[in-house]
């Protein structure tokens, strides 16, 4: 697997070893990045602010994930370090 740069492929691996699988629901991402649910739903009505994701179903409240490898990059691109 590939990365961007070198901080998303330790992102996730620390992702990876905390979550035991490789996608993230709507709950883990919020906790991930310190949001609510609710503004993370917020962000993707408005399309913004959320790594790529995938709704499981076609009706209003189907289940999303996050696959882990995007959430890598996504939080390594936005990340602010000292």
């Amino acid at each position: 697997m590939e990365f961007t740069n070198p901080r998303a492929e330790l992102i996730y691996q620390d992702l990876i070893s905390r979550h035991k699988r490789t996608s993230l629901h709507k709950r883990d991402l919020a906790k991930e990045m310190g949001l609510s649910v609710s503004t993370i739903d917020l962000y993707m009505h408005k399309g913004i602010g959320v790594p790529d994701y995938k709704k499981l179903g076609n009706a209003k409240n189907s289940k999303v994930i996050f696959n882990i490898v995007d959430v890598a990059e996504y939080l390594s691109q936005t990340i602010k370090t000292a």
